[in-house]
């Protein structure tokens, strides 16, 4: 055998025996990927579009610099909510994917991760009496609390200038949830020259222009203050969002889609069952009518799928239903480029050519067409995976991603782990009927 057969048959093992080390067993942990990651349609979750409002983003702002800020925010809310591995993406200028994998309660992650969350304080002016106004519906008038800055300037008091570390408490006399919260330096200063005029008068805290607490100044505070009037679950929510900041521009879900779990688990299993016996028959053929060349594409085909789960696993590829079918096309395509090339070899020894020189001859021949029709599939598997992430498709992408890795991987299978087998049994078995002919 020549030395550089030897040294593709050493690079061959090692990376097999690798990956079995990978993929043993399926859910085991490995470079921090614990088993395959499941897409929405197999785990169950929830499947969100925001389209974001960029005529409400701060004019000394641009366009990338809004939306990379409300996604950065958006991943913060996720992960903090609990969702394991949200997907979060941009798509085209003002539309934001959101992905929550597992996640059951849609309705409360929807409102916390799209909710502006603009925290502000709000007081009173009082009328001759000492009373706060109010309008002819008997409501408080309430305007935005203003206060000098370190720079002199006149500044709104909001969230922007509260510290990420706002936390539950429990009020001591009777265990109901507050928000305590830490301003920075510029928010102290604001708040103590807010709280000094306002003692012995309410101060509203509002989130998204709605009242959530009106507490009534009892003494100067500077650094820290706590927000009540809340159940456990709102309270969560906004010490998530303060901690996360507000949203820069508004978001409004353009599309939603909500997969039970189930449903993907009876996929998954009718998948497998599918794929067994797709794969079964697929042996059957190649050895009946490929013989001993059948015996090559089978363990080529075995090291294919040793490789490529663990390649899913690894990455990680997140697995649609579409991707487990784009699997399995992938793997009929990695039987086909051996099928080229065993025809081709059967055509060299019908010509009369000796096995070591038709094996030759065939693969040669052969790659042309499997390189011409591989590119022909990664080019419409770039032009799929572009339309559904630009359309927020993403059974698309993952079919598009999935067939692009597996037909790459099977190039590779075919012409070099097919190859060195085949030229290793041909030194060994010597009779064309062995070989289709």
């Amino acid at each position: 055998m020549k030395t550089s057969n030897i040294w593709v048959l050493f690079f061959i093992a090692v990376l097999l025996g690798f990956c079995i080390w990978a993929i043993t067993p399926l859910d085991s942990d490995r470079f921090g990927r614990q088993g395959l990651t499941l897409g929405l349609d197999l785990k169950g979750g929830a499947y969100l579009v925001y389209e974001a409002d960029l005529s409400k983003k701060d004019a000394s702002q641009t366009v990338d610099q809004v939306m990379t800020s409300v996604l950065n925010k958006i991943e913060r809310r996720a992960n903090a909510f609990g969702v394991k591995e949200p997907i979060i993406q941009r798509q085209g200028e003002n539309r934001i994917l959101v992905q929550l994998p597992g996640e059951k309660n849609v309705d409360e992650a929807k409102k916390l991760i799209g909710q502006v969350a603009l925290l502000e304080f709000k007081e009173t002016t009082s009328d001759a009496s000492g009373q706060p106004q109010k309008d002819d519906k008997g409501e408080i008038i309430w305007t935005v609390a203003k206060a000098t800055g370190t720079d002199g300037q006149m500044k709104e008091l909001t969230g922007k200038y509260l510290k990420p570390d706002s936390k539950i408490v429990l009020k001591p006399q009777t265990n109901e949830p507050e928000v305590a919260f830490d301003w920075n330096d510029e928010g102290a200063v604001l708040f103590e020259q807010i709280t000094k005029r306002n003692i012995q008068k309410p101060l509203g805290i509002f989130l998204d222009n709605q009242v959530i607490s009106a507490p009534t100044v009892q003494a100067v505070i500077k650094n820290s203050g706590v927000i009540t009037g809340m159940n456990m679950k709102e309270a969560q929510n906004l010490s998530i969002q303060l901690n996360s900041g507000s949203l820069d521009v508004p978001l409004t879900v353009i599309q939603e889609q909500t997969v039970d779990a189930t449903l993907g688990a009876d996929s998954i299993k009718k998948s497998i069952v599918a794929g067994a016996i797709g794969l079964i028959l697929v042996i059957l053929f190649m050895l009946l009518y490929y013989r001993m060349a059948g015996v090559v594409a089978m363990l080529a085909l075995i090291i294919y799928g040793i490789i490529i789960t663990a390649i899913f696993k690894l990455v990680p590829v997140t697995l649609t239903m579409a991707g487990i079918a784009a699997a399995v096309v992938s793997v009929g395509m990695a039987v086909d480029a051996n099928i080229l090339i065993f025809e081709r070899t059967k055509e060299e020894l019908r010509a009369g050519r000796t096995l070591g020189a038709a094996v030759d001859a065939g693969f040669n021949r052969a790659w042309l067409a499997i390189r011409d029709s591989n590119v022909t599939t990664f080019i419409a598997c770039i032009v799929l995976y572009w339309f559904g992430d630009t359309f927020g498709a993403f059974m698309v992408k993952g079919f598009a991603l999935t067939l692009f890795i597996g037909v790459a991987l099977s190039m590779f299978t075919a012409i070099t782990v097919s190859r060195l087998f085949l030229v290793m049994v041909v030194r060994m078995v010597k009779n064309s009927w062995l070989y289709g002919v």
